[in-house]
Formats: C-alpha cells, structure tokens, sequence
C-alpha cells in the first residue's frame, strides 16, 4: 500500500497510510468514491478534509491534479447533508471559479461524489443564455459553482439570495487575482453572511494572494502537500529550440515521429490557436482549436471530441489551463512559452497526474529566451535541450545558467513579441493586469473568454459594468438583460 506524506506549512509531518475511510466520511460519499475507483486519498484530500469537517477556514496549496477539487468538494457535501433544506433562490455553499471549463469539471465532481445525497448542485456562467440559468435557482440550490461576473449578474436580477450561504470556496484564487477578478471577489464577499467558513484552493499562494486573504479568512489551517511552483516529478520536460516560424513544421514533425496519438497545445493568442489548428488539419492531422472566442458549445463539443479520442490535437490559450481534466493525457506541448512563468506549471500540469507519467515540450524560439529563463529560475532546473535535424535555428537560443534571472526590458520585450494579444498582461506584463482590472475584470469569464487579444490600449477610467449600466436603461420597473461572463 503506498504511503502519503502529509505537509502542512510545506514541512513533512507525518508519514500516512491512509484510506478514504479513516477520513470521517459518510457511507453514501464512501460509496461514490468507490465507484470511481479511489481507496486512498492524495495527499492534499488527507490533509484538508479532516479541517474543512471542523467548520476551520483553509488555505490550501498543492499542484495542479493532486486532487484539490475533491479536497473541499468531499467535506463541503458531508457538511451540507446534516443540515437545513435550502430555500428557494438560496445557497448553501458557494464555489468562485476563473473560468467556464473549471466550473463545469467542479460541477461534475459534486455531481458524481454527491449522487448518493439529497443535494442540490449547480453551476452558472456566461456565454450561454441567462434565463434558463435564473430558472434553475429558483428552488434554490445546496452548492452553486459560479464564474464572479455572472454570479453578479444573477445577483442584480435577484435571481440569487445568500442569507443560507455556510461556506465560500474561492478555487484557483490566484489565477482569478491574475486575471483581474479582484474587484468582483470583493462585490461578492461583500454580500456574503460575515459569519461563514471560507476555503481558499490553489496551486500557489503569491504575496497578493495572501494580501487578499487577510480580509476574507479567520485564522485559517494552512496547508501545502508540495513545494511551490515545482513541476510534478513525473513530467519528462524538454527544450526543442527553433525559429518562431519553423514551429509548426517543427511540431507536425514531432507528432508524426514520436507518435502522438494525444497532445494538448498551448499558444499566445486565440488567432494563433486557431491558425495552428488548421495548419495541423491542412497536414493530415486533426485538431481542434478551443479559446474564449469560441461559443460554450463549440468548447464543449471540442473537448468532448478530444477527450473521446477522435481529436487527435486540442490547441488551446490558457483559459484551458487551469480547468481541463483529461485522464492519462501523455503530452503537453508549448508552442509559445507563457508570459508568466508560473503558468508553465500549471500548464504542464496537466499531464503526469495521479501518479501516471507523462511529457511536456517546449518549442522555444531565440526571441523567447528571458522567458525561458524565468522559468527555469522558478522552477530551479535548467531544462535539457535538443536540436532536430532539420530545424537547426538560424537565432541561436542562448545557454541558461543557474539562478540567471531575465533582464526587465528584454523580458517585457519578449512578452510583446510576435503579436499584442497575450491575455490580461500584454504590455508590461502583471502589473496590466491590475490596471486593466478597473474597466474589464470580468471579460475573463465573458463570452469573448479569459485570453483577450485585443490590441493594447492605456488604462482607462473605470465605467459601469454592462449590468449595471442596463439596470439604469431599463428603469426599476424593468429587468436588464444578462451579461455573457
């Protein structure tokens, strides 16, 4: 039986050989687990789970598919079956997400691991319609899984009420703080009961992060199974250097020697995406582009192809980053190295997990170089490199030493290189993102998604949200129509 070791502060404690079983679950939860096949928690479910049972407020760390969602999604229900019936348009357990994809896959999972419970499970967010959403809540719901912008706007039509609410999730808090969700946060904690539990789930807790939580968590348990943005030890990771526009030859003729039956790619931009996936098709190979200019259908459908197999390449921006669960997929590829260094582990992460091995490539042109120096500094290894005959790069890609940190106007440069549309960063990288918070910050979960790649434009003065803006056209007497977020 294999043994878990438990972290708390990322310090070993104690070495576990724990079952689901010894974790103070009910029979039904017990049965739903076993029906998926799991008999041993991970290490973030032994830790966490005991102190969300004691009603504690959390803040959990661990990589991404260590098994977070299960984390709170597990005690949150066992806490919520002993309780009060929920009244119409109340909820009882609220879950923030950053974006649509990880919404539904948290959905998913109360779904399976509450079948067996008297629960409620819903989850709202835009680029669908907003009515049939409306209609759902109004018999109230046990957990809702909500994007913040459409949660607002369900809250505006008094769609929503929280005078039952127990508990907060905030799931993937700093990619909701990266992508300008910091203001919408604070709107809806701000209508929550002061008297709560709040559970705050992440792959990393940044200065920010922790800065967010001093007004939002009472003393909470913290907890990390793993060391901060490390790569899982079960990624095989290498460097293929190449000129930005040998890439796509280049990846087609990795895919076609090593045999990838199943890749996930991730590029800058959406026209990118989308123009790799065609080239992809042009050349005999199937692909599918999935980015937030694609309707919810269009993403669902591609997902779907590509988890069934018949798609044998997904292309993606980040928005997919935090939110696909994929079982067993064997490759992750980097076309473009991602503006922020931390997305490249949790970009990775999402294959090797649960224990399976996995690959991830990087195809890095010379113009990327600072960023993959600070990826290398984040993640303390210098990536192994290789050279494809064939594709010998005219730009030589320098030679990274340890603990070299980029240059600040190379790397502001490299993130504006080939293109401005690189998602809530763009020019000047993280710190656009909270400038740009003011007059934007729930375009990331809009129908135009979580990666914008519209040119980049000086900060401007904050303006009224849609909603709000249509509340004030439509008069008290009438209802203004929902946003896509």
């Amino acid at each position: 039986m294999p043994v878990l070791v438990a972290y708390t502060h990322a310090t070993p404690i104690v070495e576990l050989t724990m079952l689901f079983t010894d974790l103070g679950l009910s029979k039904p939860l017990l049965k739903a687990i076993a029906d998926k096949g799991y008999g041993q928690p991970s290490a973030i479910q032994a830790e966490a789970i005991p102190v969300v049972l004691e009603r504690r407020d959390v803040m959990a760390a661990a990589q991404t598919g260590t098994g977070k969602t299960a984390g709170f999604t597990l005690p949150i229900l066992e806490l919520l079956s002993g309780g009060n019936k929920v009244r119409g348009n109340q909820v009882r357990a609220l879950v923030l997400t950053p974006t649509r994809e990880l919404a539904a896959q948290v959905h998913q999972s109360a779904l399976d691991y509450g079948k067996y419970l008297k629960l409620r499970s819903s989850v709202v967010f835009g680029g669908v319609k907003i009515n049939p959403q409306m209609m759902r809540l109004r018999g109230g719901t046990d957990i809702l899984i909500a994007t913040p912008g459409r949660l607002l706007d369900l809250y505006q039509q008094n769609a929503l009420k929280f005078e039952q609410l127990e508990v907060l999730v905030l799931d993937e808090a700093d990619r909701m703080l990266d992508m300008g969700f910091i203001n919408d946060i604070r709107k809806i904690i701000a209508l929550l009961p002061k008297k709560r539990q709040t559970l705050m789930f992440s792959a990393t807790f940044s200065t920010e992060i922790r800065q967010l939580a001093r007004g939002i968590v009472h003393k909470p348990a913290e907890i990390s199974v793993s060391p901060a943005n490390q790569a899982a030890p079960s990624v095989e990771q290498r460097v293929y250097p190449v000129d930005s526009k040998r890439k796509a030859p280049l990846l087609i003729q990795l895919i076609r020697d090593e045999q990838w039956h199943q890749a996930l790619v991730f590029t800058k931009t959406k026209r990118g995406a989308n123009k790799l996936a065609q080239d992809l098709t042009a050349n005999g190979i199937e692909a599918a582009a999935i980015h937030g200019n694609k309707s919810q259908g269009a993403r669902t459908s591609a997902l779907r192809e590509f988890k069934a197999g018949k798609t044998q390449i997904l292309v993606a921006t980040d928005i997919a980053a935090r939110g696909l669960d994929i079982d067993q997929l064997p490759q992750v590829v980097n076309f473009d190295l991602p503006q922020i260094a931390e997305d490249y582990v949790h970009r990775i992460g999402r294959t090797g997990r649960a224990g399976a091995t996995g690959k991830a490539v990087s195809l890095v042109s010379a113009e990327e170089f600072p960023l993959l120096v600070e990826i290398e500094h984040l993640i303390k290894q210098l990536l192994p490199r290789e050279i494809l005959a064939g594709f010998e790069p005219q730009s030589v890609l320098p030679n990274s030493r340890p603990g070299q940190r980029a240059n600040a106007a190379d790397l502001r440069a490299a993130r504006n290189n080939g293109g401005r549309g690189n998602g809530a960063r763009g020019r000047g990288g993280r710190n656009n993102s909270a400038a740009g918070s003011q007059s934007g910050n729930r375009k990331a979960d809009s129908q135009r998604g979580s990666d914008t790649t519209a040119k980049q434009r000086k900060p401007r003065r904050p303006r009224k949200s849609t909603a709000e803006a249509g509340q004030q056209r439509a008069g008290p007497g009438r209802r203004a129509r929902g946003r896509a977020s």
